[in-house]
């Protein structure tokens, strides 16, 4: 399949699958009258293969070695990514930023194969709103001295997050924005 058609297609399951209409409460604090649900696609075979698909492409072209972000949201995406790199001579590697660092064990950050100070790494989610969970995921990683070379969202809700991402130095690239999706019109 080409670029295109795979976007196309993933972009048909986001609108069908992915939104929601009504009143929302966000994690951000706010409200919104859609919600957006990545999970309901890159938890389902067809939607993470075609998510994965995309990603695996930006990560070959901006020759990144690992694939992660804050969990939850970057979960399924990074897993998806890293296993159809699996083909490749250098297969990508996977992390996951926890919300907290454990509290027992090694008491780690960062779950998945140890991020080097030569690492390039793609920050990865299913939405961003304000950028909080993206700038989160980059603090933490930024402390291993890993790079960061992008952030890549699923969908761009168009409501600040590439603003806040670009004034800590952090470029957001979008598989889709909002204004993408129509809302559904009134009967």
């Amino acid at each position: 399949m080409t670029h295109q058609a795979l976007r196309d297609e993933l972009q048909a399951l986001l609108h069908r699958r992915s939104f929601r209409y009504g009143d929302f409460l966000l994690s951000s604090g706010r409200r919104s009258d859609f919600y957006f649900d990545g999970k309901q696609v890159t938890l389902e075979g067809r939607g993470l293969h075609l998510v994965s698909s995309l990603v695996l492409d930006r990560c070959r072209e901006l020759g990144v070695d690992a694939v992660g972000g804050l969990t939850l949201g970057a979960d399924p995406i990074a897993a998806g990514v890293v296993a159809l790199s699996g083909t490749d001579p250098t297969p990508l590697r996977a992390f996951i930023v926890r919300k907290e660092a454990k509290q027992h064990g090694t008491g780690r950050a960062i779950e998945g194969p140890s991020l080097d100070p030569d690492d390039r790494c793609l920050l990865v989610d299913d939405v961003v709103t304000t950028g909080a969970g993206f700038l989160t995921a980059l603090e933490q990683v930024r402390a291993t001295g890993a790079e960061v070379v992008e952030a890549l969202a699923l969908v761009d809700r168009e409501e600040g997050g590439e603003a806040a991402l670009a004034a800590a130095g952090l470029r957001l690239h979008a598989l889709f924005r909002r204004s993408e999706f129509p809302a559904p019109t009134a009967r």
